[in-house]
């Protein structure tokens, strides 16, 4: 078992940023890749990034890619997820998840999750 903990959410105005963690425990996510995932009021959960086990391979989507990075830190069995030029339709909140696939866009291929952290993103 993985439990996920999210945290670095908070309100921030449009252009500015945020970096969110995700600390693991019951076992090291070495394992898994990672990904992250938002989901906004009345909107269904959206792909975000996704970095696997060696991180030598990141993906994004489109509507964050240049802005948003994720990265990787073994030593401290963390995730983050660097966001920067946050914009207000930014607003969601943010899982992080691990999976056993190399690298994924899907939830479904995600075993472990997170319970989220809020971003808003005022105007």
């Amino acid at each position: 078992q993985v439990q996920l903990v999210e945290s670095g959410g908070g309100l921030v105005q449009a252009g500015g940023s945020l970096r969110l963690s995700c600390a693991a425990s019951g076992r090291t996510l070495s394992s898994y890749a990672m990904g992250w995932f938002r989901q906004a009021p009345g909107k269904e959960r959206e792909f975000v990034a996704a970095i696997s086990r060696g991180a030598s391979i990141t993906d994004y989507a489109d509507s964050v890619k240049g802005r948003f990075t994720v990265s990787r830190d073994s030593a401290k069995n963390t995730v983050y997820l660097q966001m920067n030029s946050l914009k207000p339709e930014d607003t969601a909140v943010y899982f992080c998840a691990a999976s056993t696939r190399i690298i994924s866009r899907t939830g479904r291929d995600y075993d472990y999750w997170g319970q989220g952290t809020q971003v808003t993103v005022s105007s």
